[in-house]
């Protein structure tokens, strides 16, 4: 308890006392030596009290400092203690949470409502040992944002920016008009009519959710011991991972899918080109053109850019008549390393850019997994039933800054 708290208590006591005496038409010599030295007490404090509230502003003051000086590596660091098999042994046995990764649950609790036990997406990022890549990604905008969950995704490479959403709903305001330009046509003419400043807005909603689930068997509940840690990290990671980048490039927006690019491309207002020709550093140069002349980018390495393997063999078997430079390589040349990868259908391309720091596209995660045991359909067998539900959502603020490709390599 502050020593100020502890004086403050002590002077009420004294002045009630000193009413009790007070009240008293003839008190004894004994009550009133009382008086006397509850009286001298009540002025010693005030002086104490006045000191101590200025030594506590003191330390008060230099807390708030550590606080505010402090950054998101605390709560990184204490994400790289988390332990995933606690978390199966609390389900399957109901063996207490501790260290690290009972604050971290009884904070992802406190935040939000969830029906398991909830973890951090951040947890589920593969490790090497049990520490924390210091390099953490800087947010352009002032909001919650995941960390490199997913570093080698198709999402990520492509710029999609993933966010964390703790509830509600995240509208992202996209100007379409503005201000405009025009000349007197004399010396006394309007410049020209004004013109309102208009946007529309992009949403992410929490109405999409989906589970991965996995089935550990009682052997290797028994077994694993300390490897059941990075075995279920392992799994989760790449199962959400994997779906999570299907739908950023492929969700149908039905069926509990968010909507993904190219399904979308009409509503987002991406423009989608049909090549109809062999993969080739022409083909993608053209698109870089447009972009730079809708004043998207101002160089080609401003682009990120994905296809399907077959477009990359395509492209790597493409000599330059007389040379030993492929198509592949003038491409890297110019936009860098593409992401390659069987997510994005064949014969496809999508084109990205980040433009004035708006990414192409946000992918909206709410809160944490929220791990389901299930102790019941397996318990013939004694194996354990693991759901991990995620609620996300994605969207594309400006389709102006996507293109897509379609037909290469059909000749």
């Amino acid at each position: 308890m502050l020593e100020s708290v502890k004086i403050a208590r002590r002077q009420s006591e004294i002045r009630q006392s000193l009413a009790e005496l007070a009240g008293k038409e003839t008190p004894s010599e004994d009550e009133v030596r009382q008086m006397d030295t509850l009286d001298r007490e009540y002025r010693s404090n005030e002086t104490r009290y006045r000191a101590a509230l200025i030594a506590e502003d003191t330390e008060r003051r230099e807390a708030g400092d550590e606080l505010e000086t402090r950054s998101d590596r605390d709560w990184q660091e204490l994400v790289g203690r988390f332990e995933l098999r606690q978390v199966a042994f609390n389900l399957d046995e109901g063996r207490d949470l501790s260290g690290a990764t009972k604050e971290i649950v009884d904070e992802l609790r406190q935040a939000g409502g969830y029906q398991g036990v909830p973890i951090p997406l951040a947890a589920l990022e593969t490790r090497a040992g049990e520490t924390v890549a210091g390099d953490q990604i800087n947010p352009r905008q002032i909001r919650p944002i995941i960390d490199r969950l997913f570093p080698g995704s198709v999402a990520a490479q492509l710029g999609v920016q993933n966010i964390n959403i703790t509830s509600g709903e995240l509208a992202f305001p996209v100007a379409t008009s503005g201000a405009v330009f025009g000349w007197q046509t004399d010396e006394l003419g309007n410049v020209g009519a004004a013109q309102k400043f208009a946007t529309s807005e992009r949403n992410l909603n929490p109405d999409h959710t989906g589970g991965a689930q996995m089935v550990i068997s009682r052997k290797a509940l028994k077994q694993a011991g300390d490897g059941l840690e990075s075995a279920i990290r392992r799994d989760l990671n790449a199962v959400v991972g994997a779906e999570l980048d299907r739908v950023v490039v492929n969700g149908s927006g039905a069926d509990g899918q968010p909507l993904g690019i190219i399904p979308g491309a009409a509503t987002y207002g991406i423009a989608a080109t049909a090549v109809g020709a062999a993969a080739s550093w022409a083909a993608f140069r053209a698109e870089v053109v447009a972009f730079m002349q809708a004043n998207a980018i101002t160089s080609a390495s401003q682009v990120n850019l994905g296809f399907d393997p077959a477009i990359w063999a395509d492209l790597d078997a493409a000599l330059i008549a007389g040379t030993a430079v492929s198509e592949w390589d003038r491409l890297t040349k110019h936009v860098g390393t593409p992401a390659v990868s069987n997510v994005i259908p064949d014969q496809t391309a999508i084109m990205t850019a980040t433009v004035q720091g708006v990414a192409p596209g946000y992918l909206g995660i709410y809160g944490a997994v929220d791990l389901i045991r299930d102790p019941y359909t397996k318990a013939g067998s004694g194996a354990l039933i693991l759901t991990g539900l995620v609620t996300a959502d994605f969207t594309v603020p400006r389709g102006l800054q996507t293109r897509i490709l379609t037909g290469i390599g059909a000749v």
